[in-house]
């Protein structure tokens, strides 16, 4: 769940973006006459829904208005100017490569507060070589062995309300999956009775829409007391930026976030943080070795993109951002004012939601489109906005956090034409 920040004085939107002032700087090139000023309507208005990138544009993709945050299967998130000539820097030199994940990992620790760091190819990997690690260790015979987990502990406990789609890059690692949570006696004791002699890691995961009655410290307690780490799952969790270091203090032993998302690095990055010995262990668990997480590779030039990324998060004023896309959010959920049937609201506190998210929800006596419908449709036009629907469909939500300015209008408005159908 992202927490709200508390808000300061209303501050100035930030800047349009490079693609939008290369948009504006073609359009003036192009008003130079009367004929030129009628071809450059028409080219704005093809350029309105270009996808940005000359490459996309000739597969014949459709632009993207992406009102679901930074999922994978939208892109992720837009990568700032500086990440991305950290990465056209880098492109053009050679390291060694294991110098460069060392040095790279004393900064995720910096940051982090653990002991070490590591990037990893996005935090799936990072959930693959947390169990690696903690079934494998530094052992050469064993890491060679993986996925085959003959002779070692490769069960990982979780949390019957937290099982989740990805635990499969857990089980990648060879790793066998136990659910805890289901019995009469407290959760603590539940935990404590469940591990045993095959147990590697107990997985915490955070993240809409997981909850547990045992905090992290508190699992960590139960699991420390009979010697098994805990792996944590933060793919979400940034902002807050306090989060880097929360779920390190509050003793986990591995913590794997997204260098994508909202840390704005590449996509394609993660973050692992934790205790020295079991870093080491996902080092050696991954590429350039030749071990089961040799085809996560981690390119330089991402290396290189996510530390920028990350310089840039950690400095950045995140009231000033929330404030932003609280306004956002605000142009957006009036599309749904003065509309019968129909109850818009901002929220930002949910576990459920990223940022201050504009929801609309339908009442039972509603005759318009449903949910669904609204979805698909806006989904469908050009340029494509995806915005995303609860699991009642009885709601419809978009979430700020991948907007950039002048979206939110389009959004509105594109919302207020579907609902009054």
């Amino acid at each position: 769940m992202l927490r709200r920040p508390r808000l300061g004085p209303a501050r100035a939107r930030p800047p349009r973006s490079v693609a939008s002032h290369e948009r504006v700087y073609i359009g003036l090139l192009y008003c130079r006459s009367g004929t030129e000023a009628r071809n450059n309507q028409e080219s704005q208005m093809s350029a309105t829904n270009s996808t940005g990138s000359a490459q996309f544009d000739s597969l014949g993709l459709k632009r993207v208005i992406n009102g679901r945050s930074w999922v994978t299967m939208l892109g992720g998130s837009r990568m700032p100017a500086e990440v991305q000539q950290a990465m056209v820097d880098a492109a053009d030199t050679f390291i060694d490569f294991n110098e460069l994940n060392r040095r790279a990992g004393e900064r995720l620790a910096r940051y982090t507060g653990a002991e070490a760091g590591l990037v990893v190819a996005g935090a799936s990997t990072g959930l693959l070589v947390q169990a690696a690690a903690c079934m494998a260790g530094q052992d050469p015979d064993r890491i060679l062995q993986l996925p085959d987990t003959t002779g070692m502990k490769d069960e990982i406990l979780i949390y019957e309300k937290h099982r989740f789609g990805f635990e499969i890059c857990y089980r990648t690692a060879g790793a066998k999956l136990r659910e805890w949570g289901k019995g009469e006696d407290t959760l603590a004791e539940q935990l404590a009775a469940a591990i045993n002699e095959k147990t590697a890691a107990v997985t915490y995961v955070f993240g809409p829409p997981f909850t547990c009655d045992l905090s992290l410290r508190e699992v960590v307690a139960v699991a420390h007391e009979q010697d098994v780490p805990v792996i944590v799952d933060g793919a979400a969790m940034l902002p807050p930026a306090d989060n880097l270091t929360a779920y390190i203090a509050d003793g986990a032993d591995l913590v794997t976030f997204s260098g994508g998302k909202g840390v704005r690095g590449p996509q394609s990055t993660g973050i692992l943080a934790g205790r020295a010995d079991l870093v080491e262990a996902a080092r050696l668990n991954m590429s350039p070795h030749a071990s089961v997480g040799r085809a996560c590779k981690v390119a330089k030039e991402e290396i290189a993109g996510l530390l920028a990324a990350l310089d840039r998060f950690v400095s950045m004023d995140h009231e000033e951002e929330w404030a932003t896309w609280r306004s956002w959010s605000e142009t957006i959920v009036a599309a749904g004012d003065d509309i019968a049937g129909v109850r818009p609201v901002i929220e930002d506190g949910e576990s459920n939601r990223q940022g201050p998210t504009a929801a609309f929800y339908f009442d039972e006596g509603w005759d318009g489109p449903s949910a669904v419908e609204i979805q698909e449709k806006l989904a469908s036009g050009d340029p494509s906005i995806h915005v995303g629907v609860g699991n009642d469909v009885g709601e419809l939500h978009v979430s700020p956090v991948a907007l950039e300015p002048g979206e939110a209008e389009i959004v509105a408005q594109a919302l207020r034409t579907e609902l009054g159908r």
